[in-house]
């Protein structure tokens, strides 16, 4: 008998309390040893549609669904007693007439009425009003019905997508709205797949699989696993919220265990499992005993954030763990710099590199800010070192192409950079990484035989020859998953130019298991539908799918900070009243000079305010609070991203230094990405706040 273990369950799981919990994990571990102990205390549930139905008495109070067959015995759900049995009588598990694959199907004439739940529409600043719901406003007023999209669906569409036959007559008949409420009581791929035609008018049949078991179907194993022992249980259990450790949707799957003839690239908007992959496939590549994985992203808290992630997925004592490196690009360097040289890099500080070029002599006609620019995202990034290379350097993400005459100028600035540099016996970052890309690039033996990159969108030039020269060229050796909506740091530059090509091996996902549908909706809102990179690759926004549905952003407009406060005290106080715990809650502001607000905003309910640091979670029960750069590789039940004021995002002081018209437009574009990142890492729900007149950005959140 397969002893096997459902989503249902781990989420259902999750609403518990941590005694609650606890209780559970103590049972569950009886019925793994021998679930036909008498001792469980199993009672079948008579008035259930299924009669395989049966509980599992956990305390006074809790009790466990458990699906039981002489081939399988399932946790299906947990949870107080009547919300058990109410659970168990409104459904059943069975085999999809069409697909094949197990679902568990709400019984239709059992579910009450469906009515939409969301607030009335209605634009940003309508009437006196300081908040908002973040949605579309009504274009005018019609007397026409609502449109039904998928009556053109006939009943063969719906059941090779997996739809089960009691909630056909329900979809032919509902208006889009109607379908958000609708959708949550279908099986996932089914929902989806109706989700992407609402989206882009195109049905998509999947190719039919044909397996023995039921439960082997791709659909089925997002939604059911096998536990084969105590270890993979207490996984489970240990981290309901975190579904992704067990569960996998079949396009993630199919990413992690593909094997690719060369560089490879997943791309996807926030939340559609990126990370997911690069990690499950991290610990598949892992499990050769020969592999060195190098797992790795830019920055050291998000670093810190995949080692954690790793060790709940792979367990602390797994044999694979050992064989993955975690560590973000710089940190890798400094690792393999000290194991080349001996010791560590002698780095110059920005304040070195600004002093040494204001030393230059003489009217060479060129600001401060551009000189410092110039030798950022030129200069320095492509390690240039002689005049004639700097002739000829790409430069993209620059509006002055610059004639012969002004390079001319400019180059004996730069060279008495890099001879002064010298001299003091100091490198730079991207030095550093070019001098490894040079150690590494002719041998044979490689530090690493694969690398998985996470954040791919932000790697600069150095950074990506440094990762192409550590890793050999053999299939499935170089990994990206990343994506361009997201990018907050660096300037746009050609892949394929420095030999890493991933036509033919980039994929999208299109599934948001994060963000509800009201949160992505609303972000999305702030990027455009399609973002190309310097290769033409383009990234497709449009079609992405959320799973679930949750309460309409909210945008709150105010006088004055103290009254901002208010409202994210009162926000922060519905959701706790809803369960969320306060460690749950995140803030985030734009810059440091910010975060009193969010204090404050805690400090109104007598909450402790935890800042979130690049090795430092917090303690429990205490309200997350950071920069919005600190945001990315984060999510939590509900966010406030405050302080959205007018010279605060985007940043004033990021306009002021920049170089030229086009590294502008690359400002806004980081900046507005970077409320992106922030606004999605909110699971359910999500309000924005601002001292009025507001960021420019908000209103693109109400309209397209």
């Amino acid at each position: 008998m397969e002893f096997r273990i459902a989503d249902s369950f781990t989420s259902a799981l999750a609403e518990l309390t941590r005694d609650e919990q606890k209780a559970v994990k103590t049972s569950a571990f009886d019925m793994q040893i021998d679930p036909s102990s008498p001792g469980l205390q199993l009672h079948r549930i008579e008035v259930s549609k299924d009669p395989n139905f049966w509980s599992v008495r956990v305390n006074r109070d809790i009790r466990i669904i458990i699906h039981k067959t002489q081939a399988s015995f399932l946790l299906a759900y947990v949870g107080h007693h009547d919300d058990a049995y109410k659970w168990a009588e409104r459904r059943r598990i069975e085999a999809h007439p069409k697909t094949g694959a197990i679902q568990i199907v709400e019984v239709r004439e059992l579910v009450e009425e469906l009515a939409p739940k969301r607030p009335q529409r209605q634009p940003l600043g309508a009437g006196d009003a300081d908040t908002v719901p973040a949605v579309l406003p009504t274009k005018g007023k019609s007397s026409a019905p609502p449109a039904t999209p998928f009556t053109s669906l006939n009943r063969d569409d719906l059941l090779s997508i997996g739809v089960p036959e009691d909630w056909i007559a329900d979809i032919n008949g509902a208006t889009e709205d109607r379908f958000l409420d609708l959708a949550s009581h279908l099986p996932g791929e089914a929902s989806e797949a109706l989700l992407e035609f609402v989206s882009t008018g195109i049905l998509k049949r999947p190719a039919p699989v044909v397996v023995a078991d039921p439960f082997a179907h791709p659909d089925a194993l997002r939604r059911f696993r096998v536990v084969e022992n105590v270890e993979e249980l207490e996984q489970a259990l240990s981290y309901p919220w975190d579904r992704w450790i067990v569960f996998l949707h079949p396009s993630q799957r199919a990413l992690v265990e593909k094997s690719f003839t060369g560089p490879a690239r997943v791309a996807g908007s926030a939340g559609t499992g990126k990370t997911v992959v690069a990690l499950h496939r991290a610990r598949l590549l892992a499990q050769a005993p020969a592999a060195r994985i190098l797992l790795t992203t830019f920055s050291e808290p998000l670093a810190f954030a995949l080692e954690r992630k790793l060790q709940i997925l792979a367990g602390e004592k797994s044999d694979v763990v050992p064989r993955i490196t975690v560590a973000s690009f710089e940190g890798i360097a400094r690792e393999l710099f000290q194991l080349v040289r001996g010791h560590q890099p002698p780095l110059a500080s920005k304040d070195i590199i600004r002093s040494i070029l204001l030393k230059a002599e003489g009217s060479h006609g060129f600001t401060e800010r551009f000189l410092i620019s110039e030798w950022t995202h030129v200069v320095d990034a492509w390690q240039i070192k002689s005049a004639a290379a700097y002739a000829n350097v790409p430069r993209l993400g620059r509006k002055n192409r610059m004639g012969s005459k002004q390079r001319d100028r400019l180059w004996p600035i730069f060279d008495r950079v890099l001879k002064e540099l010298a001299a003091r016996g100091f490198e730079t970052n991207a030095g550093v990484f070019q001098t490894l890309t040079a150690h590494y690039s002719d041998k044979q033996t490689k530090p690493f035989t694969h690398v998985v990159v996470d954040e791919a969108q932000d790697l600069g030039v150095p950074e990506l020859r440094f990762l192409r020269a550590i890793a050999p060229a053999e299939p499935d050796a170089l990994f990206f998953a990343g994506d361009l909506g997201q990018r907050i740091f660096q300037q746009p530059f050609s892949w394929k130019a420095l030999g890493v090509d991933v036509q033919g091996r980039s994929m999208t996902l299109k599934v948001n298991y994060r963000t509800s549908h009201q949160i992505r909706q609303a972000a999305d809102r702030l990027l455009s539908r399609a973002i190309s990179d310097v290769d033409g690759r383009e990234e497709e926004r449009r079609g992405t799918v959320s799973v679930f549905n949750g309460p309409t952003p909210v945008i709150s407009l105010h006088d004055t900070p103290e009254q901002e406060g208010a409202a994210v005290a009162a926000f922060i106080q519905s959701a706790l009243t809803d369960g969320t715990q306060p460690e749950e809650i995140g803030l985030f502001v734009r810059n440091r000079d910010a975060l009193p607000r969010a204090r404050a905003a805690i400090e109104k309910l007598g909450l402790t305010a935890a800042e979130i640091t690049p090795r430092k979670e917090g303690p429990v029960s205490a309200v997350r609070i950071g920069i919005m750069h600190l945001a990315k590789g984060l999510e939590f039940k509900a966010v406030a991203v405050m302080a959205c004021d007018e010279n605060l995002l985007p940043l004033q002081e990021r306009i002021e230094a920049v170089a030229d018209e086009v590294e502008l437009d690359d400002v806004y574009a980081t900046e507005r990405q970077l409320f992106y990142v922030a606004c999605t890492r909110a699971r359910d729900r999500l309000i924005v706040t601002a001292v009025r007149p507001g960021s420019e950005f908000i209103d693109d959140l109400v309209h397209d």
